[in-house]
């Protein structure tokens, strides 16, 4: 069951989603705190006890509601509704902001975010991308909240701009209906299916994932592909090979002329290593020495070389099978 308890600020309690969420979860226990980015009792366990911390869910009010401006896929990044995840992908980034207390956090005064992003939207002199799921997966999040179905219906009332994020899930029909004008960018992660199965712990299948591409295709969602992270396991050309052969085969051709692709290589952490070392012992070891370097504060990531021979065998494949589908970076 998740989740198997909740930590809160009270303040939370004051704000329209709190008070549902209280209802929604009256039957385990909940913990007030004093503040969602530091509970210590969370704070002082192991790494061992990282995924049962995942099955915890924390509420609070997210003070912090700065636009911080990008240079991928959209303009700016945008401290939105969670943060965290109840995923465990052994790779995941966001382990490197929060360490073992990366479990999903869920931030109750969504109407202050969203009355910013219509602001800065509706002010500025060209349509601008805001990247809404850079610290947590929107469409799992939904889950919980609606507040994924209520953030596009809201959106969509903007005369401009565009909202974004990217997802490892297919949990997709409650946003299939709605009336999102096209202002809503949906992109999906893929992997190879063993890379999701060893790796990628508690996200949707490949098929599920490529079903879902076709499904907002559509609907008429604006849509991005992601290969990423690109991991360099033994037989990696296969793997990788094999993905894109089954991507040819199994997107609709509406949904190939839709999406632009994002391929990110995977990097890696000192923090990584520790946490799964302990809570995945036996897990596949990420980290290799011979095809990783340093990047400076405990972090790995692939050789040049090997990220060389990455991008050449990935665009070669993708020109064989998708031919025609652009490639907005490679990073």
């Amino acid at each position: 069951m998740f989740p198997d308890k909740v930590y809160f600020e009270p303040k939370a309690l004051e704000y329209k989603l709190g008070k549902e969420l209280r209802e929604k979860y009256k039957d385990v226990p909940w913990i007030p705190i004093e503040s969602h980015n530091n509970i210590e009792e969370l704070r002082k366990n192991e790494n061992k006890e990282f995924a049962r911390m995942k099955r915890h869910l924390i509420i609070g009010v997210r003070k912090s509601l700065k636009h911080v401006p990008n240079n991928k896929t959209s303009d700016f990044l945008v401290p939105y509704t969670s943060s965290g995840c109840s995923a465990m992908c052994l790779y995941c980034y966001l382990v490197c902001n929060y360490n073992k207390c990366s479990y999903l956090r869920l931030f109750v005064n969504r109407e202050e975010m969203m009355f910013k992003l219509l602001k800065e939207a509706e002010k500025a002199d060209r349509d601008l991308v805001f990247e809404i799921g850079s610290n947590s997966d929107l469409l799992l999040e939904n889950t919980i909240t609606g507040n994924l179905v209520w953030t596009i219906e809201n959106f969509a009332k903007a005369q401009k701009g565009f909202i974004t994020f990217p997802t490892k899930f297919d949990m997709i029909e409650p946003i299939l209906p709605l009336e999102h004008k096209g202002r809503t960018i949906v992109r999906m992660s893929v992997n190879p299916e063993e890379i999701i199965r060893k790796i990628e712990f508690g996200t949707s299948q490949l098929s599920g994932r490529i079903k879902a591409v076709n499904s907002l295709c559509e609907a008429d969602y604006p849509i991005g592909l992601l290969i990423a992270p690109v991991v360099f396991v033994s037989d990696w050309k296969r793997l990788y090979s094999e993905l894109i052969e089954r991507l040819a085969d199994e997107l609709t051709e509406k949904a190939k002329r839709k999406i632009k692709l994002e391929i990110i290589f995977m990097t890696y952490s000192f923090i990584h290593r520790s946490i799964n070392n302990e809570a995945f012992p036996k897990a596949i070891e990420l980290f290799d020495k011979v095809k990783m370097t340093g990047r400076g504060k405990g972090k790995y990531w692939y050789k040049e070389s090997l990220r060389h021979e990455g991008e050449e065998f990935l665009r070669n494949e993708l020109s064989k099978h998708l031919n025609g589908v652009p490639i907005a970076y490679i990073v």
